[in-house]
């Protein structure tokens, strides 16, 4: 290759003086930022509002739950109402790390109050999803 361009690297792009990619003076690539002022406040944050929106699914289904399938005692609405403050007590201790660990945990019994009746089974294992796919986000932008 003869002219101007003969002592350019392979891959290099013409009037462009940055040396090519993968060449020796290549430098590493920054980790990418998330692109949030506040990284560990907007993860708190879609934490409190899944445990938040959990409760309010909890305490609304209360009365469709005995319409529509009849025999929810007072030990399942107790149950039922436990679990939703529990999920907004959580919902207002997300700065603390093990908040993240009992809000598992919180998914786990409410797929157990399922042997109550099978509704709750049902929101469990919605809420468990979705519970999980706010840990996968947290995992992505906190590392």
């Amino acid at each position: 290759m003869n002219g101007p361009d003969a002592d350019r690297p392979v891959g290099a792009v013409p009037g462009d003086d940055r040396p090519a990619p993968g060449g020796a003076d290549a430098q590493p690539v920054p980790s990418r930022r998330s692109g949030l002022r506040n990284p560990e406040r907007a993860v708190r944050g879609l934490g409190a509002g899944t445990l938040s929106l959990e409760a309010l699914v909890l305490v609304l289904a209360i009365q469709p739950i005995r319409v529509v399938g009849g025999d929810l005692g007072g030990a399942a609405i107790g149950t039922v109402v436990a679990l939703a403050v529990a999920a907004v007590l959580l919902a207002g201790m997300m700065r603390r790390p093990w908040a993240w660990h009992a809000g598992t945990v919180l998914q786990g019994l409410l797929m157990l109050a399922g042997l109550l009746h099978w509704s709750l089974l049902v929101l469990g294992v919605v809420f468990a999803l979705v519970w999980g796919y706010a840990l996968h986000v947290r995992r992505v932008i906190l590392g």
